[in-house]
């Protein structure tokens, strides 16, 4: 599983940073990495008690998610639209991977 996360987040990378140059390709790479890092994420559960953990692992899907729209943004907004949809994503699965780490390290 962590080698599809990997995988996923390495083609997320590429395409966007294919997406620069316009490559007609990009999109697509980049909306399969987002599919495979965010099937990662949401297949992976956490099934404690801790209410923060929880809130945060619902930000994290919601970004996820909000990555694999970032996709079809590329593909049908005109411009560097996209980037809005990205960026959003980006803020929250960044925020949401530190203060999960942060409060499981805090319940054990």
């Amino acid at each position: 599983m962590k080698y599809v996360q990997i995988i996923g987040g390495i083609l997320l990378l590429i395409g966007v940073l294919a997406q620069t140059s316009h490559w007609a390709l990009s999109p697509y790479i980049y909306t399969l990495g987002a599919i495979l890092f965010g099937y990662v994420q949401v297949s992976d559960r956490y099934d404690g008690s801790n209410f923060i953990i929880r809130r945060l692992r619902r930000q994290q899907i919601i970004g996820a998610t909000l990555l694999a729209a970032t996709g079809p943004c590329m593909i049908f907004l005109s411009h560097n639209q996209w980037i809005i949809c990205f960026t959003i994503a980006a803020v929250l699965e960044c925020y949401t991977i530190f203060r999960i780490d942060y409060e499981m390290r805090r319940d054990n």
